[in-house]
């Protein structure tokens, strides 16, 4: 069959070709990755340690994650990599992996036949091939899952994406130990972060790039001319659809290099929390995303960025949900709330929620620059600290001019977090009262 494909040089001899084809081969030939793979999705037979992926949104970029993991399981000669025995899964959350990396459409077990299709253990976080081959799944959310853990294989999905970078990245490093030369691939959308330029100077990584666009016969009718007709040739779309990697802007108010520097844990006592919040224009589905940022201020008056809960193209009834939930959790004093949109009603769709909840109703008399302004002094001085890292809405500050976003979208995350920390270090404030975290 291989002999016949080479002979091919058109796509009526292709269909022809395929139409010839009996059950078994047309099985064979749909898990053939190596004949369907572009050339930005193979890997380089080369004696490198990390292979990065850097790919716009629904370029292909997981399905080729997954089918590495799937090769080098397998024992294939066309992908080096030996998983020896055992393999990471890393992503952003628990969920992402499991919702991506594992049962997600372009997935692990989407792309094994029965024959060879591992068993996904939920409870105990593995993934187990039939030649006893393990893939353990891991949260950056929790970097000391990986202390004390051993591969020879891993795979890294969205990793621009990841609340503690640096830490899960590290602690994976010394993990990688295990076989004859432990490989790890990365598969993401490309930001400007200081630990993604460094892996991508390393000699020892080669780098895939590709676009959405490149996968277009796998997408949705329309959708590639829907997106570049609304995003092509902007900041975002080069970085979504393009997959480039775009450094901050030069009037921005605040820098991918100073928020780095501002990460931290969680801390044991806050004295006041709040939950901001910032509807969009529109009361519909169709409309903006709802901003919900959550913040929290210590004794020493040092303020603390705990959650971005933001929810996009949500109704009046699910964005107040969402505001009220992530003020229980959080165990928060109030809920601030922008009104120049709606005005009293707002309030009112909160207290549908839930009746009880105090919510402080602030309006803009200034323009958003103006507004930002003063809260992004307070990062200069270093007394805002990120617990984690918070990828859109960081995009949204680092982007955020004088004339607004790049894209020309509502800065609706950085809105809510202006909010937030404006409530609790720049204005007065009743005493607060001191609460475990």
């Amino acid at each position: 069959m291989l002999k016949k494909l080479k002979e091919l040089s058109s796509a009526e001899k292709i269909n022809e070709f395929i139409d010839c084809l009996d059950l078994d081969e047309l099985l064979w030939l749909d898990n053939a990755w190596h004949l369907q793979a572009r050339l930005n999705q193979r890997p380089q037979l080369s004696n490198w340690r990390t292979w990065l992926l850097l790919g716009g949104r629904g370029s292909g970029k997981t399905r080729a994650g997954a089918e590495w993991i799937k090769a080098i399981v397998a024992g294939s000669k066309l992908f080096v990599g030996d998983g020896a025995g055992r393999i990471a899964l890393v992503g952003g959350s628990f969920a992402d992996v499991r919702d991506v990396m594992i049962e997600g459409e372009s997935g692990l077990l989407a792309i094994h036949d029965k024959f060879s299709r591992p068993n996904w253990i939920s409870s105990k976080r593995q993934l187990e091939w039939p030649n006893g081959t393990i893939g353990y799944a891991f949260s950056s959310e929790d970097p000391e899952q990986l202390r004390g853990s051993q591969f020879g294989a891993a795979w890294c999905d969205e990793l621009a994406k990841w609340p503690y970078l640096e830490a899960t990245w590290n602690m994976l490093q010394f993990c990688l130990r295990l076989g004859t030369s432990p490989r790890q691939v990365v598969t993401t959308t490309p930001r400007a972060l200081e630990l993604l330029k460094k892996l991508m100077a390393d000699p020892t990584t080669v780098i895939s790039r590709s676009k959405t666009v490149d996968n277009e016969q796998n997408l949705a009718p329309g959708f590639i001319d829907y997106l570049t007709g609304r995003y092509g040739g902007t900041r975002l779309g080069r970085q979504e659809l393009d997959g480039e990697l775009i450094e901050d802007r030069d009037d921005a108010l605040w820098t991918r290099k100073l928020i780095e520097g501002l990460r931290t844990t969680r801390p044991d006592q806050l004295q006041r929390i709040v939950v901001a919040v910032d509807p969009p224009a529109s009361s519909n589905k169709r409309s903006d995303a709802c901003g919900i940022v959550a913040v929290g201020r210590d004794g020493a008056g040092i303020c603390y960025v705990l959650r971005d809960a933001t929810i996009q193209q949500a109704s009046p009834l699910e964005w107040a949900n969402r505001a009220v939930s992530t003020f229980h959790d959080l165990e928060a004093d109030a809920i601030i709330a922008e009104v120049n949109q709606g005005g009293e009603m707002v309030k009112t769709i909160l207290h549908t929620v839930d009746p009880l909840v105090p919510v402080k109703q602030v309006h803009a008399s200034r323009g958003k620059w103006l507004r930002a302004e003063p809260v992004a002094m307070l990062y200069e001085r270093g007394v805002v600290f990120h617990v984690g890292a918070f990828a859109q809405l960081e995009d949204q500050m680092c982007d955020f001019g004088p004339n607004g976003l790049s894209s020309g979208r509502s800065p609706d995350r950085l809105d809510a977090l202006v909010w937030a920390i404006a409530s609790l270090a720049l204005q007065n404030n009743p005493r607060p009262r001191i609460r475990s975290v």
